[in-house]
């Protein structure tokens, strides 16, 4: 049966859906595949705790499936307004969840280790990456700067089994917990610049007017924000008694997306920095509010995450992907087997950790939602080598699925066992 081309009055800028004859609407084939991924991923839940399948990496494999690597169904133009909009969303979300999660986890008495990863480790990886990069490619400095700083991040979703399993020991899931949880924030400046500086021309870009109107900014919008959410929630007495909690899960997605509108208002701040400013102050402020958002919208950061997986697997083809060849495979080698190890023993010099669990954590720090959703940001701009660069990031991403997804279960259980019989609840404690 042929495929043939629709478009209808709903679709968004940017976007051409192929529906098969009999489906009749594009509406029905976008529901489809939502629908589909869900509840492929509920039943296979169960599943994707003993092996590599996840929601992520069914939703990734259904793009890919349903768009321009195989079938043609979905079709995403990936310089559209849509696809940077939506990756904008997924950030606010996204980063807003993970600003609530550091103030508890900072309220713990081991904070050093997540500390010097993310000051230490984490520019260096981007640094190695970089260099690496630079070595293998002809892309400029500037060009593979930006992409050490989009592989820069990690995402313990995709190593669940790691960050979940109650026998690790707990210095070890702090770590990667907190790492994971702040390390998209503090990377986004650094792909923010360097974005701006490739779209604009180097000639055009000015480096302290950008820290000055972005960061600054965006950092003073996302404290005051924080603090005014924080003021005019009622407690529990007088008005904040007949505000159900999942009232109060909304009123932190709202406060995240006013920030980021804030933030936009003239002095011109940069709105996603602000959003992981205002979460953090948040729930600092408030804690309370962190359990509303955990049992209430973590439904809304899940379904955002599948649309921007399937988004991101429709716009990957094979050609694309190995459009640098053996480069690329290379870039894949230095990321995962080179960069994120020596970076985090470099990080861990002078702590009390012991080589296996330094080994251990270097190791856990794949490649997900922040690289995706970043790459999509930079996809979406002017920049003369940016599919260059997301097929590059989005290599290093579909093979961390595939690798930290294997080995995360029997990580955990070897570093669990390690850990029992060595006698301590956490190595390094």
């Amino acid at each position: 049966m042929r495929i043939t081309a629709q478009r209808t009055r709903w679709a968004p800028p940017g976007v051409t859906i192929r529906a098969l004859p009999a489906a009749g609407h594009d509406f029905e084939v976008a529901a489809l595949v939502l629908g589909g991924v869900l509840v492929l991923g509920a039943l296979t839940s169960g599943l994707a705790r003993r092996s590599f399948l996840s929601l992520s990496a069914i939703s990734v494999l259904a793009g890919f499936v349903l768009g321009g690597g195989a079938t043609g169904v979905l079709h995403f133009n990936p310089r559209s307004a849509f696809v940077a909009d939506l990756a904008t969303v997924a950030l606010v979300v996204l980063l807003f969840r993970d600003g609530l999660e550091v103030e508890a986890e900072m309220l713990q008495t081991q904070w050093h280790l997540p500390l010097r990863k993310l000051v230490l480790a984490m520019p260096l990886t981007a640094a190695i990456v970089g260099v690496g990069t630079h070595l293998l490619t002809n892309l400029s400095w500037t060009e593979c700067f930006l992409l050490g700083a989009l592989l820069s991040p990690t995402d313990p979703v995709l190593s669940s089994g790691v960050v979940t399993n109650p026998r690790v020991p707990r210095l070890v899931r702090h770590s990667l917990n907190l790492e994971s949880g702040m390390n998209d924030g503090l990377a986004l400046p650094a792909v923010l610049a360097l974005s701006a500086a490739l779209a604009s021309g180097s000639s055009h870009f000015v480096w302290w007017r950008f820290v000055l109107e972005n960061v600054t900014v965006g950092l003073a919008a996302g404290l005051l924000m924080g603090l005014l959410a924080a003021w005019i929630m009622p407690r529990a007495k007088g008005l904040g008694e007949g505000i159900p909690s999942h009232q109060r899960a909304l009123f932190a997605v709202g406060t995240a997306f006013a920030t980021y509108g804030i933030a936009l208002v003239p002095p011109h701040g940069n709105g996603l920095i602000a959003v992981f400013v205002a979460s953090i102050t948040l729930g600092i402020r408030r804690p309370e509010i962190r359990s509303y958002f955990q049992r209430h919208a973590e439904d809304i950061v899940e379904i955002v995450k599948v649309g921007v997986f399937v988004v991101f697997g429709s716009l990957l083809t094979l050609h694309g992907l190995f459009a640098d060849g053996w480069a690329a495979v290379g870039i894949v080698a230095v990321t995962l087997l080179l960069a994120r190890p020596v970076a985090v023993f470099a990080a861990l010099i002078g702590t009390t950790t012991d080589t296996a669990t330094r080994a251990f954590m270097s190791w856990f720090g794949p490649k997900g939602v922040a690289t995706i959703t970043f790459s999509l940001l930079v996809l979406s701009q002017r920049i003369a080598s940016g599919t260059r660069i997301f097929n590059l990031a989005a290599l290093v991403v579909f093979c961390s699925i595939i690798a930290h997804g294997v080995t995360d279960t029997a990580g955990a259980e070897w570093i669990a066992r390690r850990a029992e019989r060595g006698g301590q609840p956490a190595p390094g404690q």
